[in-house]
């Protein structure tokens, strides 16, 4: 028997990859490795929710818990964002 894994995935990665994408306009002054590290540190903050298929994830949903994964995203992107600026501001400065 062939089994194939390569459809499993963590339904946050692509969203954390497209808002992480969309944000950067915001931090042009972040490297890609910083927004490597945005992404990383985002999706640590976020409970791992193993998909083969998106739209299956988004169809057992209800309002209330697609409100709550948006508002997760949100606060773990924030968070991200402003972890690896203040590190990449003390590695600069030599602190």
């Amino acid at each position: 028997m062939i089994i194939n894994f390569e459809q499993v995935h963590n339904y946050y990665e692509r969203l954390v990859f497209e808002e992480v994408v969309r944000m950067s306009e915001s931090y042009a002054h972040y490297s890609a490795d910083m927004l490597a590290d945005v992404a990383c540190v985002a999706l640590n903050r976020l409970p791992a929710r193993y998909v083969r298929h998106d739209v299956d994830m988004m169809f057992y949903l209800t309002e209330h818990e697609r409100h709550a994964i948006e508002e997760s995203l949100g606060e773990a992107l924030s968070f991200a964002f402003s972890l690896v600026g203040e590190r990449n501001a003390k590695r600069s400065t030599g602190t």
